[in-house]
């Protein structure tokens, strides 16, 4: 069971605003239910926050203080890498939400997309009782019971769980994949937390565009799924149903029978990651076409099934004895819709024709797009991304460094895929990673350029076509359902005097302001001018009330000057 990466973006873990998150957390619900968690939370980021800080001095005498559970001085460390380790202190919930986020690098940037990628998700094994304990808990019979043999020792042991080999009394040998004791009750007090900072994080300027409430409910989704062992066991099914005249393609058989939510009984596979590269070159196998396999598996997953198991880590891949290609841990499968699909196949064909005008046509129908966003630099940069690459051979074109810039592209514009698809495009960069572990030169797109020939021709199919033409049907019936009925409603608010217009008015607030502030600062000028001139309540000779009042309304109007000129709109012309 391999390690999974995610990320979270990167400003400063404390920054300028922490006075104003301290203010505001009080007004958080969660903070009085896990009192004793937000606090040890709060402690933890503010290390990670202060060593920040301090990595802007040269004295190493301060720095030293800081360290992590290793002992290693963190104000030495990058900002990203700061990041990952306060996540790695933080706890398996805090592990898993960086391995999400690490999948949205169109959110948090490359760099640290990459940095979180190191997630360390090993953690300390639960005693062999409490894994008994679990067993006979979830499925009603002792250890002795379920199996003939039962290792004690596990052997990997992640964030979510851990995993035993076992043999069940029928002879087959089996890998036993339990959760960790006390995750259940652990998970659902840090996802309650999450939610809290989440509140806190979208008040502030600096983190509000990185949309952490959508984040937050995105990562709550994928982790629940992902400790319903249930799911991972339908997961399993679901593969080998599709994959079963495949012979290069070994998936392991789930006994469910003998599984829960929080056991996960499957077939036990034989076979050297591609962690091990070394490995498996000393087996012989042909590597070339291993890797040409193992990317064809997945683009069959991905366009064909619309199914695709989200995490090729080279530890969830193994090469088999016969030169088949395993594969491990379906707790993060993604299903594709077909019109999301279709949309995935539009911007890869653009990528792979080198056609500007088509993929920013995509970006912009598929993307949450800003309000004012400036087309023709959107479409400047786009087409300076492609000339970069127009010139490569097919063969020596890197899809993963293509994507990446592109995800960078998009976040310089504050552009959001949606989250299956920057999650495919995370995917297919980490595939090619992979992949190049055992050939140092494949390039994805060598492949994918013939496949478009396959796209091209399923999405022509008449049983393709037909089925679209259905849904589209469907869809106008529904709306000529809906739309005299609507109609309707609106000519009878019309008639009875209940039909009302709400205007957003966007950007007054700042005019108003002024307006107001000029009128005082005209008021108190005049009303100066008067006290000045009557001699009222004079010292030496001069107003007091009536000086200090004329200098307010300086000071006022200056500010006022001020502001209107930072803005720019003081002497703008149509």
């Amino acid at each position: 069971m391999a390690g999974r990466s995610f990320c979270f973006h990167a400003p400063p873990l404390v920054s300028e605003s922490t006075a104003t998150l301290t203010m505001r957390i009080g007004a958080i619900p969660q903070i009085y239910r896990n009192a004793n968690r937000w606090g040890e939370i709060l402690s933890i980021l503010s290390k990670y926050g202060l060593a920040g800080w301090l990595s802007r001095f040269d004295f190493a005498f301060g720095k030293s203080w800081l360290k992590n559970r290793d002992g290693q001085i963190i104000a030495n460390e990058t900002s990203e890498t700061r990041i990952r380790l306060a996540l790695e202190e933080l706890g398996p919930t805090f592990i898993k939400l960086g391995q999400i986020m690490s999948t949205r690098p169109d959110v948090v940037g490359g760099e640290l997309a990459d940095e979180l990628e190191k997630l360390q998700t090993r953690v300390a094994a639960d005693s062999s009782e409490l894994v008994s304990e679990l067993i006979e808990s979830e499925l009603g019979k002792s250890v002795e019971q379920l199996f003939l043999e039962f290792s004690s020792e596990p052997v990997a042991s992640a964030s979510i769980g851990q995993v035993h080999r076992a043999r069940l009394h029928s002879g087959e040998e089996v890998a036993v994949k339990v959760q960790h004791h006390g995750i259940d009750k652990q998970v659902p007090v840090d996802l309650d937390i999450l939610t809290g900072l989440a509140q806190l994080a979208e008040g502030l300027p600096e983190l509000a565009p990185y949309r952490p409430r959508a984040t937050v409910a995105e990562f709550q989704r994928a982790l629940r799924r992902e400790l319903d062992f249930k799911r991972e066991a339908r997961h399993i099914e679901q593969f080998r149903k599709a994959f079963a005249e495949n012979s290069q393609i070994k998936i392991p058989k789930a006994y469910p029978e003998c599984s829960s939510e929080r056991v996960l009984v499957m077939e036990w596979m034989d076979g050297i990651p591609l962690s091990e590269p070394e490995k498996i070159r000393a087996t012989g196998v042909d590597l070339s076409a291993l890797t040409r396999n193992g990317a064809e598996m997945y683009l069959e997953m991905i366009f064909h099934h619309g199914l695709y198991h989200a995490d090729p880590h080279p530890g969830n891949l193994l090469v088999m004895g016969d030169g088949a290609i395993g594969l491990l841990d379906f707790g993060m499968v993604v299903r594709i819709e077909e019109a999301l699909r279709e949309d995935i196949e539009d911007m890869l064909m653009a990528i792979v024709e080198q056609d500007a005008h088509h993929l920013v046509a995509v970006v912009m129908r598929i993307g949450a797009v800003p309000a004012g966003l400036d087309e023709t630099s959107l479409s400047l940069d786009i087409s300076d991304f492609l000339a970069h690459y127009a010139y490569q051979s097919v063969d020596q074109f890197q899809l993963g460094p293509a994507l990446n810039e592109l995800f960078d592209l998009m976040r310089r514009y504050e552009i959001f895929l949606p989250s299956p698809l920057a999650l495919l495009l995370k995917v297919l960069v980490m595939l090619e990673g992979t992949s190049q572990k055992l050939q140092p030169d494949f390039s994805l797109m060598e492949v994918l350029q013939p496949y478009q020939r396959k796209i091209i021709a399923r999405r022509m199919s008449p049983t393709r076509q037909l089925r679209k033409a259905r849904r589209m049907v469907y869809e106008v019936q529904q709306l000529a359902e809906v739309v005299p009925r609507r109609l309707r409603d609106i000519l009878q608010q019309v008639q009875s005097g209940r039909f009302d217009v709400h205007l957003d008015h966007r950007g007054l607030e700042p005019s108003v302001n002024r307006l107001v502030l000029g009128m005082l600062t005209s008021a108190l000028f005049l009303g100066s001018v008067l006290l000045v001139t009557n001699v009222v309540w004079p010292f030496r000779g001069v107003s007091v009330p009536g000086a200090l009042g004329i200098a307010l309304s300086a000071a006022m109007g200056l500010r006022l000057l001020r502001a209107i000129g930072k803005s720019g709109h003081l002497d703008r012309r149509r």
